[in-house]
């Protein structure tokens, strides 16, 4: 929630912006703990982020970011990212190409997360209102 502050998420949004950080994070680290790999564990993190961001955005009214940004930012790998420029500085050229390919990996893990995360809720919305509407025209 300090994060959300920081970026003037509004008031109304705050509670459920919390939320969505700290249920994320902790299947982040019950991912991890289950030995799941750091990949594995940042995509499933991710994934009910976005999930949850999708579904506070339609109860809040607001846009899904307001939900999503504050809460990935635990998710963020800054000590891997910190480690890949000190050593690209030290030129140690072989343990900065494995920070930074892990750097990248858990990025694009994040973004396949909440991209996964939207497509589904997508797909649930539409076949709902299909199903509605074919049986309103029955």
């Amino acid at each position: 929630m300090g994060f959300a502050l920081t970026i003037n998420v509004p008031h109304r949004a705050l509670n459920l912006s919390g939320i969505s950080g700290v249920v994320g994070w902790m299947v982040y680290w019950f991912a991890a703990r289950a030995n799941m790999g750091r990949m594995l564990s940042n995509l499933m993190g991710a994934f009910v982020i976005g999930i949850l961001g999708l579904i506070f955005a339609r109860i809040k009214k607001c846009p899904v970011t307001v939900f999503n940004i504050p809460a990935l930012v635990p998710l963020v790998p800054g000590v891997p990212a910190y480690q890949a420029v000190r050593n690209l500085v030290n030129g140690e050229t072989f343990e900065a190409e494995t920070a930074i390919l892990r750097v990248a990996i858990v990025t694009c893990a994040i973004a396949l997360g909440i991209l996964l995360s939207t497509m589904i809720t997508e797909m649930f919305y539409r076949t709902k209102r299909f199903y509605k509407n074919k049986k309103n025209k029955i």
